[in-house]
């Protein structure tokens, strides 16, 4: 029995070896890029790919849209709420709702409705609120990310697909430093695989915040990326499986500044590592691991331009000077991604 064990182990790990050989890298030489909405009023830095492969995106000035990629169509909306000119840095969507919560104060949070208007399911007053990004587990259970207002970091959560949502309380999650925060640069504050969840602070410190299960406890883990001002730290994190993710950021005050803006980790997030230092690229908003990739290829934009990696981080390649905040994977040669004034096809070619 023993030696037939040694064998099916010696067959599994054959097998996933021949696997990893059939996945040569990619060295990509440039991106295409194609236009599919402009709007010179619309500043978009949060999109979302729902289940049927539609896109659909919530903006400033109330603008929210949906992009039907078969018909190649837009239905855009404006959302109102009294008098407040509402602005929208957070999306997320289940199988059957899509979501969009608004920053400042009053924060509002919308739910598609059963009559095809957005209905209010959530809503937060407080002098600092200021919600960064959004996300859903599964059909039933969600999370939003916002600054601190009592001595922690912001924390809703729904339980129900989006119906109710309660804010965690602070004796739950660990405390705020000073100067603690987030960034609603690219709806990407969030990580998540299965159950387990990261949430990346910055400011003058910028740490991750770690749950194993859905929200209900949580722990933290400092990083060495750069931090100490309001500007800088973590903007974006993206996680490929649950030992390996990415983080990226700076200081978009200084655009060019490559030092200490790019960490990985592959224990999970209890530690990370300082990679491609001293090089390109500087300041970026957001970072996403390409699908089914190993791990191995990932791309981050910002408003400086695109930038892609093949070895997990460890290099980068400039592929184009275009300015985005955002994107978000379709396959893993086409993404979508937004920024001042459009959204984008993009479609990337050794």
């Amino acid at each position: 029995m023993k030696r037939i064990s040694v064998i099916l182990i010696s067959i599994v790990f054959f097998i996933s070896c021949v696997k990893k050989k059939r996945l040569p890298p990619r060295n990509f030489s440039n991106v295409e890029i194609e236009n599919i909405l402009e709007d010179s009023l619309l500043s978009i830095r949060a999109i979302d790919i729902l289940n049927d492969g539609s896109l659909a995106f919530a903006a400033n000035n109330g603008a929210f849209g949906l992009f039907n990629s078969v018909k190649k169509s837009w239905m855009i909306s404006k959302q109102e709420f009294d008098s407040l000119n509402l602005q929208f840095r957070a999306v997320a969507h289940t199988a059957t709702d899509f979501f969009m919560l608004s920053i400042e104060n009053p924060a509002v949070l919308y739910k598609t409705g059963g009559s095809g208007q957005m209905q209010v399911v959530y809503k937060e007053n407080h002098a600092k609120v200021f919600y960064d990004a959004m996300v859903f587990w599964n059909n039933q259970e969600g999370i939003a990310v916002g600054d601190p207002t009592d001595g922690c970091m912001s924390i809703i959560i729904t339980r129900d697909g989006g119906n109710t949502w309660n804010k965690i309380s602070c004796y739950k999650l660990p405390k705020s430093k000073e100067g603690e925060a987030a960034f609603a640069a690219s709806n990407t504050n969030i990580a998540i695989v299965g159950d387990k969840t990261w949430v990346a602070t910055g400011g003058k410190s910028s740490r991750i915040l770690y749950s194993a299960d859905m929200g209900e406890t949580w722990e933290v883990f400092e990083t060495p990326i750069v931090q100490g001002l309001e500007t800088t730290g973590i903007y974006s994190i993206d996680f490929y499986d649950e030992m390996n993710g990415f983080a990226i950021g700076g200081d978009y005050t200084k655009p060019d500044a490559n030092t200490a803006n790019k960490i990985r980790t592959t224990n999970g997030g209890e530690t990370w590592q300082l990679v491609a230092q001293n090089e390109s690229p500087g300041y970026r908003s957001c970072v996403q691991y390409i699908p089914n990739r190993n791990g191995k290829e990932l791309i981050a934009v910002g408003f400086k331009g695109i930038d892609f990696s093949n070895d997990s981080g460890d290099s980068w390649k400039r592929l184009s000077e275009e300015d985005f905040y955002t994107l978000r994977f379709l396959n893993d040669s086409i993404a979508y991604a937004a920024g001042a004034g459009r959204i984008s096809k993009l479609t990337f070619r050794e």
